[in-house]
């Protein structure tokens, strides 16, 4: 157990030479001399701050983080609009919803021909499996 880098041992040290400087009757008066000065420091306005700056301090990077990412949300954004922007530049037809059923039985292929949204590839042979060699072929050493 530590408390600002003291170990029990050295506490214990600092005690006993504590006990031996001041004695008995006047280490009471410094403990209570003590207590009111911490008790005032932890109330007093300079505490506070202290502690206020400390926690703003600690949560610093998270704080960063949060920025940041927030300023790349915002230009992934920017950049999706200039895309969309220089699509339709590009290319000025509306562009059909990409998941939508059409009423129009004209825009549906019809039986044998391909799909509209997909390009004209000839089918492809089935792939055969390797065969393993027959016994006659195989030499014994």
């Amino acid at each position: 157990m530590e408390i600002l880098g003291i170990g029990a041992s050295e506490l214990f040290f600092i005690f006993l030479i504590v006990i031996i400087l001041l004695g008995p009757k006047d280490m009471q008066k410094a403990g209570r001399t003590i207590g009111r000065w911490l008790n005032q420091l932890v109330h007093s306005d300079n505490w506070k701050l202290f502690q206020k700056t400390s926690a703003e301090i600690r949560n610093l990077p998270r704080n960063l983080m949060r920025e940041a990412n927030m300023e790349l949300q915002e230009a992934n954004a920017e950049i999706q609009e200039m895309d969309k922007e220089i699509r339709q530049t590009i290319d000025p037809r509306p562009r059909p919803p990409a998941a939508s059923t059409s009423p129009n039985p004209a825009a549906e292929p019809k039986p044998g021909e391909p799909p509209l949204n997909q390009p004209d590839t000839p089918p492809q042979p089935p792939a055969v499996p390797p065969t393993e060699p027959d016994d006659e072929t195989k030499q014994d050493d």
